[in-house]
């Protein structure tokens, strides 16, 4: 993108575009920032996580509509996961054992079975 000239009389755009192996599409792209209205909802977004840490983004998305912005679910949602917050909720403890449960040793520990359904040690 450096490379292009665009205000070169004796090389046209389409020529360096096609020499530099670039599409012309991307070359005339401007990226649009954010609007006034998003930035303002972030920052609400934001206020509302610093007081609140254990909300998610439904009861954030619930709070925000009793306030007067109309917004749902997924759009609370992705500004969430864009901002890269998260609840304060515990997340699932599926690889801790209970302590009161028994562990079982494991019996066919070096064994090879010789057929179906048949294990000698």
């Amino acid at each position: 993108m450096a490379l292009l000239d665009r205000e070169s009389d004796w090389l046209p755009f389409t020529t360096q575009a096609t020499l530099l192996s670039l599409n012309r599409s991307s070359l005339y792209y401007r990226p649009v920032g954010p609007d006034a209205e998003e930035i303002a909802l972030k920052h609400r977004v934001d206020e509302i996580y610093t007081d609140r840490p254990f909300y998610g983004f439904r009861r954030m998305t619930a709070q925000l509509n009793q306030e007067g912005y109309p917004v749902n679910r997924k759009r609370v949602q992705r500004y969430i996961r864009e901002m890269g917050i998260w609840g304060l909720a515990p997340g699932p403890q599926t690889s801790t054992r209970h302590p009161q449960h028994p562990v079982y040793p494991y019996l066919l520990n070096g064994v090879t079975p010789a057929y179906p359904n048949c294990v000698f040690r």
